[in-house]
């Protein structure tokens, strides 16, 4: 994981420095800096500094992987990494229910964004638990 955040804190830098770079062409080209772009490129630097802050968090608590240490080889990187899906159709439905509560909250339709919502949170439980349940339920 210490690759991980350093490639976050790298790209964090690299958007504060285009932030200060943006507003001071902003400013010098409009006479007043364009708050949004700056905000934007602020929040997204933000951003990656919260994932940054994270992956150092987890590689700290975890021992070293193959790809963080200089003397591993590359079949120290075989075996089972995980189990993923072959076939899911959870993914849409969330897809489907987030855009229905955003398409609420650009119209200002509190009740379709309550709608959207609560179908987003019955999807993310679906396929949370789409393996436990049902005639996919997998046996340990």
């Amino acid at each position: 994981m210490k690759t991980e955040w350093r490639i976050f804190i790298v790209v964090a830098l690299f958007l504060f420095v285009a932030l200060g770079v943006y507003a001071w062409w902003t400013d010098y080209d409009l006479g007043a800096v364009d708050w949004i772009g700056s905000m934007g490129l602020a929040l997204a630097g933000m951003l990656c500094l919260m994932c940054a802050g994270y992956f150092w968090f987890v590689s700290r608590r975890i021992d070293p992987r193959p790809e963080d240490r200089d003397d591993a080889e590359i079949s120290d990187g075989a075996g089972e990494i995980g189990f993923f899906s072959p076939g899911s159709y959870w993914p849409i439905g969330v897809a489907a229910a987030a855009v229905t509560a955003g398409t609420g909250l650009v119209f200002k339709e509190w009740w379709l964004v309550a709608a959207g919502l609560l179908a987003v949170l019955a999807a993310s439980g679906g396929l949370l638990f789409e393996y436990y349940t049902g005639t996919r339920k997998v046996e340990h």
